[in-house]
């Protein structure tokens, strides 16, 4: 593989998509040290600097204004993916948010989600127990797995369940004993949604005697997830998860998986992830490939129209993946199940609005070049390593018109994989 094939597919899988200039950049670098700027980025990043958190006001129209709060969540979020120069810390928050995905729908706070946001950009990088002992706290957190209601009286085993089964361990290393001793070793915690902070509160806590995964003691909230993050399957875990989502959908070879789980923060383990061997085509989500495009095509979210943004978010939710409402706490699919017919018909739909708003520079860089030279210059604007020949068989018919060749190139197959 050349220097180019390998730095382009080292951006192309950590981040949201980069651009032709970027790969350029990378390509003169070399690998080794693209990985190095990849991970230790020069500071601050602009990109953050140039979209700061959004003030949420009072809610004053209960329902009404809570939608837009979280409307308002959603688009500075998406602005912020396609903005952040730190390319690795914001598709791992993205990533981060699928892990402990928490959805809106229920929780029905802007500023509480936003304030899980901001935690989970926090501790993104860093040591996944700081992150564990964070989230534990974290209200919208706890309000959607029903944490507030668990209390000495009543105990409510929905956060510790999935706290074991979808965040620090998986199926199979816990019994449902360890479930109900992890609940009552999660009581206590309320949720104030007028100042949206959580708060412990010691006469709702269990202080009885508990036994989780083999040992016993009166424990809280941390010393519960100190005893999942002691488990050898915890590495294990979260090294799976990412290799699922940034590498390939067959298991990790096991090679990779040592090297990984012996990582002590996410940033590493996923540097040894990147470089390993065992990389598979994965197909990418909704929201990687309209960022990738959105960055490719310089078009800023947050220089659009109400009217351009809401068919922006409008477009994810036809594709099925809008940031702040994963469909479950499973969070969202992988692979070919972003794949289906109705799927390639939004993204085709959503092409289409993105190749008639493709600022001029960017057309100009199809039609600088002869019509026959123009799906080579499309698959260098859209970091598409190469078009099969079916692909440049419907690419070559429209190369006189830049606007429906960038369509059809953003809804061809090889665009929607990395």
């Amino acid at each position: 593989m050349a220097d180019r094939e390998k730095v382009a597919h080292l951006l192309r899988r950590a981040t949201f998509g980069p651009t032709a200039e970027e790969v350029d950049a990378a390509e003169s670098k070399g690998p080794a040290a693209t990985l190095d700027a990849l991970f230790d980025p020069p500071a601050p990043d602009a990109g953050a600097g140039r979209t700061p958190p959004p003030r949420l006001g009072v809610v004053v129209n209960e329902r009404s204004d809570r939608a837009e709060q979280i409307r308002t969540v959603g688009a500075w979020w998406l602005d912020r993916m396609v903005q952040a120069d730190h390319q690795v810390h914001e598709k791992l928050t993205f990533f981060w948010h699928g892990h402990w995905a928490t959805s809106a729908d229920k929780v029905k706070s802007g500023p509480l989600m936003l304030n899980q946001q901001q935690t989970l950009y926090k501790t993104a990088l860093g040591d996944f127990a700081t992150m564990v002992h964070t989230m534990l706290r974290d209200p919208a957190l706890i309000v959607w797995l029903d944490g507030q209601k668990n209390t000495v009286k009543a105990p409510n085993e929905n956060l510790g369940r999935e706290l074991m089964e979808l965040f620090t361990l998986g199926v199979g290393n816990y019994t449902e004993q360890d479930v109900r001793e992890g609940a009552r070793a999660l009581t206590g915690w309320t949720v104030d949604a007028k100042s949206g902070t959580a708060t412990f509160n010691a006469k709702r806590h269990d202080d009885k005697p508990k036994t989780i995964l083999g040992r016993t003691g009166n424990f809280d909230a941390d010393g519960f997830a100190d005893i999942l993050l002691a488990q050898p399957v915890s590495p294990e875990f979260i090294a799976r998860r990412l290799w699922l989502r940034y590498c390939s959908d067959a298991p990790i070879p096991p090679a990779a998986l040592d090297r990984a789980k012996a990582q002590t923060t996410t940033a590493a383990m996923l540097r040894e992830l990147l470089t390993a061997d065992g990389h598979a085509e994965l197909v990418k989500q909704p929201v990687e490939w309209l960022v990738g495009a959105l960055r490719q095509l310089q078009i800023r979210p947050g220089d659009l129209n109400d009217a351009q943004r809401k068919q922006l978010a409008g477009g994810l939710t036809q594709l099925g993946q809008v940031p702040l409402r994963p469909p479950s706490v499973g969070g969202w699919p992988a692979g070919a199940a972003w794949l289906t017919t109705s799927a390639t018909q939004a993204r085709i739909r959503l092409a289409q609005a993105l190749g008639a708003r493709a600022p001029q520079p960017v057309i100009d860089r199809l039609t600088a070049v002869p019509p026959a030279q123009r799906p080579a210059a499309l698959a260098r604007l859209l970091v598409v390593d190469t078009f099969t020949d079916r692909t440049l068989a419907a690419l070559t018919p429209a190369a006189n018109d830049a606007r429906r060749l960038l369509t059809l190139g953003l809804a061809s197959p090889e665009y929607a994989v990395n």
